[in-house]
């Protein structure tokens, strides 16, 4: 199916292959879905990421593109990542499989779209990723939204945050050398529990800042308890919001970043993958 506006490729890394969408010129930004795939919520986010100056690049990993968000799609949808090869939903400090191919996909858009680097952004099943691309030189703003690997099904995986010890020794030495990460959630997602946000905290010191949301019950703005998703379904998109705030600095994030007076625009041809 494909997404109104967007080109469509396929990229191949590794012997696998998959399709992207992109939209917009200018730095690039590889923006991930959450469960239960490109949502037009998600869309609609990747629309404000191009708009805002930043060619984004949206990989098709699950579901069907431009399908409505019900509860019954995104149940099944998580049941299908729970089970799949690319996705390692319980691993503490392991990364899933398929951020190899993501690794990838940055390296190809920053190849693309040159200047500094590429910015990332994960969200829910897909959040802690962007913390394991920043491992390649090519991802230079990661934004993680409402990180939720692994499941927190213990203390332990509460604290966790899905990437190996290798490689969080080198998301560390790129913080100290002023490669922060973003993270954003809301204060009573039980999906991305505090105790993530405060390993991060312990982890990258200066190196990682947080937006918490209060979801707190009586919370002054009416956010629901079950808030989850930051910049896409529960986005409340009016100034003074602190969704609507949230979404402002990921996209100053990555204007930050990303964009300097020598940053070119994009090539003419956007091939596919490697």
């Amino acid at each position: 199916m494909a997404l109104d506006g967007f080109d469509s490729f396929p990229f191949d890394h590794a012997g696998e292959t998959r399709t992207v969408y992109a939209l917009g010129s200018g730095p690039g930004v590889v923006a991930m879905h959450e469960i239960p795939g490109i949502t037009p919520e998600v869309e609609g986010f990747a629309r404000r990421v191009a708009d805002a100056g930043f060619r984004v690049y949206l990989p098709h990993m699950f579901g069907t593109p431009g399908k409505p968000l019900t509860g019954g799609y995104v149940l099944g949808q998580m049941a299908r990542a729970c089970i799949a090869r690319e996705f390692s939903v319980l691993a503490k400090r392991e990364s899933s499989p398929i951020t190899d191919w993501l690794r990838a996909l940055c390296r190809h858009a920053h190849e693309q779209c040159g200047g500094p680097g590429v910015g990332a952004i994960g969200m829910c099943l897909t959040g802690n990723f962007a913390l394991s691309l920043m491992v390649d030189d090519a991802v230079m703003a990661p934004v993680l939204s409402q990180p939720s690997l692994p499941f927190p099904v213990s203390p332990d995986h509460r604290r966790a945050l899905h990437v190996s010890d290798a490689d969080l020794e080198i998301v560390k030495k790129r913080a100290r050398q002023g490669v922060g990460v973003l993270g954003l959630r809301f204060s009573n997602d039980p999906m991305c529990p505090s105790d993530r946000f405060d390993t991060l905290r312990r982890e990258l010191g200066d190196g990682f800042e947080a937006i918490e949301i209060d979801s707190s019950r009586g919370n002054p703005h009416g956010i629901p308890r079950t808030a989850h998703s930051v910049v896409t379904k529960d986005l409340v998109d009016e100034d003074g919001h602190p969704t609507r705030a949230a979404l402002d600095q990921v996209l100053g994030f990555f204007r930050a970043r990303l964009m300097t007076d020598e940053t070119p625009g994009p090539e003419a041809d956007h091939g596919a993958g490697e």
